[in-house]
């Protein structure tokens, strides 16, 4: 730990469907965030965002931190670390206190969240996040921060993420075997939105897609806040899949085919363009067309496109994307996956890759590790808070202080 605290690192884990991202970030003098470690390791034991054989998963996980590890030269003892799943569930509640001194506090503003988050949960459930969207002090409405401001009533509208418990506890039991600690559970789509949204985005209203290989993470934002947060368990996994079985090869070669030349629109793949395909049980090689594998694509990709709609659609929210769609993660990647998005979702459509960041950025300007450096970015954000906070208090003790020994003085 002594090297972690000595040279200002945060480490993020990403243990995907697919692959396990450690990344080791150093926030420099000028507060900047720079990459300074990467491990990556295909994932072993986990099924759409959930464990299901946890001595792969902590072999998986211990490979990508001894990587990161080594290429930082630190020894990593506790990381962000994200979550999904289909229990991931979210709801958006409204809270109310009186304002005691006529002005707003801080602590009138913690009272108040506390108040709106103060919501009945079930016992197997646990609270992830809690993310004011806006305040409103008597008939002002649409305040971002109220701190400061006259009146006698205060209400707050507040976005709360929440998930399983057991499903939690699976995960952080993997790191735990691995000898970490988890800082912070972090719902992956919020995590991936700091790494590939703009502020501007955010204002005018945008929906962060994160395709992975098991599970799908929405997050749409207006007016600067998070406001609906998704996950669909469908995903990349799926295509590969259909590889698999349609042309009768192993998954490895499946994922591989896959990534190296398929495309999600068959009019923008070649029919003349050839490739050989794995067979298994020693039979022999097979040639198909890269127009063959469109087709087979296509229409998985059809149907992970139309569930996005469907959830953009059912949360309300679809007039107010003014800034579009943000697709990001592995799958999204595909050549024809961005044309084909607009063409189903009926608004603009851009590839997310990590920005922000500075350092080791060849190894991580990738889609597929938005998530990871997005909980580097969430990790900056709120060591920068605490960091304020510890501030605030030295400086309240060092009033008490001086107070306390005027007194002793006098009296």
């Amino acid at each position: 730990m002594s090297k972690v605290t000595e040279r200002n690192l945060i480490v993020g884990l990403d243990i995907g469907t697919s692959k396990i991202v450690s990344l080791v970030g150093e926030i420099t003098p000028d507060n900047k965030l720079s990459i300074v470690g990467v491990g990556a390791h295909p994932s072993h034991g986990m099924d759409k965002g959930g464990v299901n054989d946890l001595n792969l998963v902590i072999q998986s996980v211990q490979r990508a931190i001894d990587e990161a590890e080594l290429m930082a030269d630190c020894r990593i003892s506790s990381v962000f670390l994200g979550l999904s799943g289909k229990h991931v569930r979210c709801q958006n509640e409204n809270g109310m206190v009186p304002i005691n001194d006529a002005e707003v506090t801080q602590e009138d503003v913690d009272s108040v969240i506390h108040a709106a988050k103060s919501v009945p949960m079930s016992a197997e459930r646990r609270t992830l996040h809690v993310l004011p969207q806006e305040f409103s002090v008597d008939m002002q409405e649409g305040i971002k921060s109220p701190i400061g401001m006259s009146g006698v009533r205060m209400e707050a509208k507040v976005h709360i993420i929440s998930c399983a418990n057991d499903m939690a506890k699976n995960i952080v039991k993997c790191i735990e075997r691995c000898g970490l600690q988890a800082d912070q559970l972090i719902f992956s789509a919020l995590a991936s939105s700091y790494a590939v949204l703009t502020d501007d985005e955010k204002e005018l209203g945008a929906c962060v897609v994160d395709v992975g290989g098991g599970t799908i993470d929405i997050a749409i934002f207006t007016n600067g806040a998070l406001r609906h947060s998704a996950v669909i368990p469908v995903a990349g996994n799926q295509v590969t899949s259909d590889i698999a079985k349609i042309f009768r090869t192993p998954i490895s070669h499946a994922e591989q085919i896959k990534v190296q030349y398929a495309c999600a629109v068959r009019s923008m793949a070649s029919m003349e363009e050839n490739i050989e395909v794995p067979s298994v049980g020693g039979r022999p090689a097979r040639s198909m067309s890269r127009h063959t594998l469109a087709e087979v694509v296509e229409p998985r990709y059809q149907e992970i496109f139309e569930l996005i709609a469907e959830e953009i659609s059912n949360s309300g929210l679809e007039d107010q994307i003014a800034a579009g769609v943000v697709l990001t993660g592995g799958t999204a990647k595909m050549e024809g996956a961005i044309e084909f998005a607009e063409e189903i979702f009926q608004m603009p459509v851009r590839l997310g890759a990590p920005t922000n960041i500075v350092g080791l950025t060849d190894y991580v300007d990738d889609p597929s590790y938005a998530t990871a450096v997005g909980l580097l970015l969430y990790g900056k954000e709120k060591q920068g808070l605490s960091r304020q906070d510890a501030t605030q208090q030295e400086g309240m003790s060092g009033l008490v202080n001086r107070i306390s020994s005027w007194f002793k003085g006098e009296f």
